[in-house]
Order: structure tokens, then C-alpha cells, then sequence
């Protein structure tokens, strides 16, 4: 579902770029990238561009029929079926593990989606706060709720933040090394 939607809007996307360079469609981001292969693909292949790039398009009767399976799992069959069950107005969980580190030989080094994942694909509303560091890298906190529900998700998100109390004052560090919260983690050797 995803590499044909990502195929799909990249091209509307790209038909009206003023960019300078004739790109015009994913075919045409592949064969630049494949013409400056250098520089475009020094550090990443496109594989993922590949792969969507094969996909049959919007009418693909496997793309409709994933779509409205994914759409009632998420919706529905999901966060609906969980709110009800557990009788609460909004789900909350971390948004995702604190940062990973910039991996240029072996890509990012995460699984999964994340919390905002579900209601992505249901459709539904999302909204992430700051929750807090872990050895010094920020994590957020996720709240999920039924259809329309902004405002509501907008009034438990304030609360939370209310509730937290204010963040450590970022910093601009000249190295990992300097960071109270992360130099005792490092490995010894390094430091």
C-alpha cells in the first residue's frame, strides 16, 4: 500500500515542481539517481524507489482490497475496538525509541513505525508531545483518538505537558562527550 501511494503522490507532487531539473515522476528521480549514481548513491541505494516504482497504481484491485483491509484494522477492528473495550477516550504510549545513531554503512538501525503507525493508516488523529530524555535524547508521547477527535487530543497533551513541568533548556554541545547525560554512558575507551 504504501510504496504505491508513495509513488502515486510523489508523481502529483513532482508534475507540479518548479524544480530546475526535469523530474518529473519516480522514473525520472530513479534514472537521475542512476546517471549521478556518485553522488545520489553514494551512501543509500533506492531499492525502495524500485520496489514502488513497479506498483500498478490506485486501481490495482491488490491495492484496493489491502487498503480496506489495513483501513478497518487500524480504524474499526483497532483503535475504535480499543476504546471501547477499555472504556477510555485516547490511547497513550511513547512515540518511538529515543534517537538511534546515523548508521552510513548499515541504514537506520529502528523497527517498526512507532505509535503514530495506526492511526496513520486508519486515518485517525495523532499528536505527539515532548516526554522527556533518555541518556539525553529526546523522546515524545503519543496520543491516538477516534475519528475528529483534535481537540480533545489537543486538551490531553497540554495536560500532560502541564503535568511534566518544563524540559531541560537545549544545548548546543561541540561534541557527545560534553553532555551530562550521555558522557557516562559512552564506552570507556572513548572517552
Amino acid at each position: 500500500m504504501l510504496l504505491t501511494e508513495f509513488r502515486v503522490d510523489l508523481g502529483r507532487y513532482l508534475q507540479g515542481s518548479p524544480a530546475a531539473i526535469p523530474v518529473r515522476s519516480l522514473a525520472d528521480v530513479i534514472a537521475f539517481n542512476q546517471a549521478h549514481m556518485a553522488d545520489e548513491l553514494a551512501l543509500f541505494g533506492q531499492e525502495t524507489f524500485v520496489r514502488a516504482e513497479k506498483t500498478r497504481g490506485l486501481d490495482d484491485p491488490a491495492y484496493r482490497k489491502a487498503r480496506a483491509t489495513s483501513f478497518r484494522a487500524a480504524g474499526p477492528d483497532g483503535i475504535d475496538r480499543l476504546l471501547r473495550q477499555y472504556n477510555v477516550v485516547g490511547l497513550v504510549g511513547p512515540t518511538m525509541p529515543p534517537a538511534w545513531k546515523i548508521d552510513a554503512v548499515n541504514g537506520d538501525q529502528i523497527s517498526g513505525g512507532g505509535a503514530g503507525s495506526l492511526a496513520a493508516v486508519a486515518g485517525y488523529p495523532h499528536l505527539t508531545v515532548p516526554m522527556g530524555l533518555i541518556k539525553g535524547l529526546p523522546v515524545g508521547l503519543s496520543f491516538i483518538g477516534p475519528k475528529w477527535s483534535e481537540g480533545l487530543l489537543l486538551a490531553l497533551g497540554y495536560a500532560y505537558e502541564q503535568a511534566r513541568g518544563p524540559l531541560p533548556k537545549p544545548q548546543f554541545l561541540r561534541s557527545i562527550e560534553e553532555s551530562p547525560q550521555i558522557a557516562p554512558h559512552l564506552d570507556p575507551i572513548r572517552r
